[in-house]
């Protein structure tokens, strides 16, 4: 009996969410023109000329701001403010030589494939 009261305690403390001194954010790919928005205050996101919109599956408050090269014609992210992307509309295979366009704005959430050296990366999808 004594086992299986073990088992379950340690079955239940496995499932306990994860305090935030725990969580590891990866921000290799991240253009250091979003990292300043994503952890703004309303004030801050303002005076940047952003707007707070409610952003990914879980709807958290993030500064998200419109670039002025939006829809240029690129073929690496060094191009734009922010990623040089795919058109919406295509997915092209991981390596394949396209030209792309600069994102509108420095929101990470949806799917699209980014273009480095006029070349497609891996399409993701960020929620």
């Amino acid at each position: 009996m004594k086992r299986i009261i073990l088992v379950l305690a340690v079955v239940v403390s496995a499932c306990q969410p994860m305090s935030p001194r725990e969580v590891i954010v990866d921000t290799t790919d991240v253009p250091p023109a979003v990292a300043l928005y994503e952890n703004s205050t309303a004030a801050e996101c303002a005076a940047r000329g952003g707007r707070m919109t409610p952003q990914g599956r879980a709807q958290t408050m993030q500064c998200v701001v419109s670039y002025a090269d939006a829809g240029k014609r690129c073929t690496t992210g060094s191009d734009c403010l922010g990623d040089c992307r795919a058109e919406p509309t295509a997915t092209p295979a991981h390596g394949a030589p396209v030209v792309g366009r600069c994102q509108a704005n420095s929101s990470r959430f949806g799917c699209y494939t980014t273009i480095e050296g006029g070349k497609a990366r891996a399409t993701i999808c960020v929620d």
